[in-house]
C-alpha cells in the first residue's frame, strides 16, 4: 500500500469517527447541567441544547416538574420524539425536501414522510453535541450558553453557521431563551424553535387535555395529510383552532382528524416586523388546579407550532412516568412553515454576516387558591 493512500484512508477513518461522534453522541461527551435560582431550578444536556428539567414549587410549596423529559443520557440519543430539544436549521417541514436559493437548488434529507424534510434533516441541531461556551450555576440570574457550529452542506444546507442558545433563570420563576445564529459565508435559511414539552400540572400527571389555554393569533396555516402548509392563512374564529379566549385544549380536539390532535402553526397577531426584537404575549396557560401553577409565554417570533404530543406513546419518561398521547403541548416559535418555498410567505433566510435572532421567555406564576 502506497503513503499516499495510507494517508487518505486515514483521513477517511477519522472524518467517519468523528461524524459518528458529533451525529449521535455518546455517554462519555454528553452531560446534564443545572441551574439553580433558590427554589426555582432548571437542568439541560448539551446534546441537543436540550431542556431536561424545570422545577419550581406549587401551591402548597412541593416542587413540581413541569416539563416532560427522559431519565438518562442513552434515552436521550435514542430519542425520536424531541423532548426538549433545540430544533434546526430549520424547524418544522420543508416540502420535498428542496428549495431553491439564488438560482440553486438545495436537496435536503429526506425524514419526513419519505419526502419531506423536518428540524433540519438526519443531522439536525437535536441530535448533535453543542460546546458549552458559559456556564454560571447559580447566583442572582444563573444562565448557561450551548454554541455550535453547522458546517456548510449540513444536512443539505448552505453555508457556515455559527449557533447560540442562552437558557437563564430570571426572578420570579422566569425562563429566558435567546437564540443566535450568524451566516458566516453564504445565504442560508435559518428558522430555530425549541421542542420543549409542558405539563403544569407536573410531567408525570398524565393528560393536558382539561388545561385552558389562550393564543393571540387570529390567523393559522392549513396544512395538507403530510403537514405541509398548503399557502392558505386562514382565521382560526369558527374552526377547533380557536384560542382566542380561554378553552381547555381538549374542548375541540377530537375535530381534529388528520394529526389526531393539535399540530398547527399560528400567526401571532402582535407580531411586528419593523419591531423583529421586541418580546409580546403570545400565549397564556391559565394556573392549574391541581398545582396553582400558570404561564404566560412571551416570543419574538411571527408564530408557533403548537403540538399536543399526539404521537408519543408508551415512552419511559422521568421517574419510569409512561408518557402517552396528550402528555403535554409544546409552544414552538419559529419562522413559517416551508417559507422557502413559498415566497408569499416571511423570509427565513438571512445572508453572510446577518445574525439571526429570536427569544422566548416563559414567566410562570404560582396562585394559592
Amino acid at each position: 500500500m502506497s503513503k499516499l493512500l495510507f494517508l487518505f484512508l486515514c483521513l477517511i477513518i477519522i472524518a467517519v469517527s468523528v461524524s459518528v461522534g458529533v451525529v449521535n453522541g455518546t455517554e462519555t461527551n454528553v452531560e446534564i447541567y443545572e441551574l439553580k435560582r433558590g427554589d426555582f431550578s432548571f437542568k439541560a444536556t448539551n446534546y441537543g441544547a436540550r431542556v431536561v428539567s424545570l422545577v419550581l414549587p406549587d401551591k402548597t410549596g412541593k416542587p413540581v416538574d413541569v416539563v416532560l423529559g427522559l431519565d438518562s443520557v442513552k434515552a436521550y440519543l435514542n430519542d425520536s420524539k424531541n423532548f426538549g430539544s433545540l430544533s434546526g436549521r430549520v424547524a418544522n417541514r420543508i416540502k420535498g425536501a428542496q428549495f431553491t436559493l439564488n438560482g440553486v437548488v438545495y436537496h435536503l434529507d429526506k425524514n419526513s414522510n419519505g419526502n419531506n424534510s423536518i428540524h433540519g434533516g438526519f443531522l439536525g441541531f437535536n441530535k448533535v453535541n453543542w460546546t458549552v461556551q458559559e456556564y454560571v450555576k447559580d447566583g442572582p440570574k444563573p444562565y448557561i450558553v450551548f454554541h455550535y457550529n453547522s458546517y456548510d452542506g449540513e444536512g443539505g444546507y448552505p453555508g457556515n453557521l455559527s449557533v447560540t442558545v442562552t437558557y437563564a433563570l430570571l426572578q420570579p420563576y422566569k425562563l429566558l431563551l435567546t437564540m443566535r445564529a450568524k451566516a458566516l459565508n453564504k445565504a442560508t435559511p435559518v428558522s430555530l424553535t425549541t421542542h420543549s414539552y409542558w405539563n403544569l400540572g407536573g410531567h408525570n400527571s398524565g393528560n393536558i387535555l382539561s388545561e385552558e389555554l389562550e393564543i393571540f393569533a387570529s390567523r393559522y396555516l392549513p396544512t395538507d395529510k403530510q403537514l405541509i402548509p398548503t399557502g392558505e392563512i386562514a382565521p382560526v374564529k369558527g374552526t377547533p383552532f380557536d384560542f382566542l379566549k380561554f378553552r381547555q385544549i381538549g374542548s375541540r380536539i377530537a375535530e381534529i382528524n388528520v394529526t389526531n390532535g393539535y399540530d398547527t402553526y399560528y400567526i401571532f397577531d402582535k407580531y411586528n416586523p419593523k419591531k423583529k426584537n421586541a418580546l409580546f404575549l403570545a400565549a397564556t396557560v391559565k394556573n392549574n388546579k391541581k398545582t396553582g401553577i400558570g404561564m404566560n409565554v412571551f416570543s419574538n417570533a411571527p408564530g408557533m407550532q403548537f403540538y399536543t404530543a399526539n404521537s408519543v406513546s408508551n415512552i419511559t419518561g422521568k421517574g419510569g412516568y409512561v408518557y402517552q398521547p396528550y402528555c403535554g403541548y409544546t409552544f414552538e416559535g419559529m419562522g413559517y412553515p416551508d417559507a422557502v418555498n413559498r415566497p408569499y410567505f416571511p423570509s427565513v433566510i438571512i445572508n453572510p454576516g446577518e445574525v439571526y435572532v429570536q427569544d422566548m421567555l416563559y414567566d410562570l406564576q404560582v396562585k394559592k387558591y
